[in-house]
């Protein structure tokens, strides 16, 4: 009887492990990140004629006070309960700023600047708005850990708009600049360090080049040894924007590494392994 009661145990266990895990991937499925052609056809107007400009000092006071750039880890980490402390009217009214703006108003690299900082401060609003967390996964409206990217974030011109819609919808159809990558900050160990300037028309080649330089030349961007290479999963999630094949990937991420690591990096030919840390970027007590 006993043996028979845990055979038929082992077998309910093992179909409910089943049951999650393929309910865990149909949701994964449904919440993937995946372009908006509407969201894009709305956002792709510019005024290349414009000349206003926008003032993102709130977001910069922002990034100065909470934002930890000297870790010894070499990740940008993020003081979200400081944040709390003090207070959140800086970045509140940041959002509430750049919420009264129709960027469609706006010249292609003021509206690129627009975006990223959109996101990156959205993205805070919404760790502050759940904290303490361990995971920004763990944030979200779907009883699954899937994340809040495709909850409601901002209303921008009437539209209502999600993380995921600014990302995938906005930002990477229309600049197709795999770089975007690492502008764009998910409040995690594994993902590129948010920047410690706010982007603006002016700085925002320099700060793409520095962010992906940072990232790639960090063991969590790209770890090399002679037989083993792990690559941030972003380059597995994304490949299409970086090359497509491992090896376009591979020869694009070369760009922003030393010459003698590229170089060894274009001869290697082994296997790939890809890892991501979702750990949230917040400093430790």
């Amino acid at each position: 009887m006993t043996a028979l009661f845990r055979n038929r145990f082992a077998r309910t266990l093992t179909i409910l492990v089943l049951v999650a895990g393929a309910a865990i991937a149909i949701a994964y499925f449904i919440f993937a990140p995946r372009q908006d052609n509407s969201v894009t056809e709305f956002w792709s107007a510019a005024d290349s004629q414009s000349t206003q400009t926008i003032d993102h000092q709130l977001w910069q006071d922002v990034l100065d006070n909470y934002l930890v750039t000297d870790d010894p880890s070499g990740v940008a980490l993020f003081d979200y309960q400081g944040l709390l402390d003090d207070g959140s009217e800086e970045l509140n009214g940041y959002l509430e700023q750049l919420e009264a703006i129709d960027p469609r108003q706006l010249n292609r690299a003021e509206q690129f600047a627009y975006w990223v900082n959109l996101y990156n401060a959205l993205t805070v609003q919404v760790v502050i708005s759940s904290y303490p967390v361990a995971s920004i996964k763990e944030i979200g409206s779907s009883p699954l850990p899937v994340g809040p990217w495709n909850d409601p974030a901002i209303n921008i011109a009437g539209q209502s708009l999600t993380l995921n819609h600014i990302e995938h919808s906005i930002l990477r159809p229309i600049w197709q600049d795999y770089r975007i990558h690492f502008a764009v900050n998910c409040a995690s160990i594994g993902c590129p360090d948010l920047q410690a300037e706010a982007f603006t028309a002016d700085n925002t080649e320099a700060l793409l080049n520095l962010a992906s330089e940072s990232y790639l030349n960090h063991e969590r961007g790209l770890n090399f040894s002679p037989n083993q290479l792990v690559l941030s999963s972003i380059f597995s999630w994304y490949a299409e924007d970086f090359g497509n094949s491992e090896a376009q990937v591979l020869t694009t991420l070369s760009k922003h590494l030393p010459q003698e690591l590229a170089k060894n990096l274009a001869d290697y030919d082994g296997a790939i392994e890809y890892d991501y840390n979702w750990q949230l970027n917040e400093i430790g007590e």
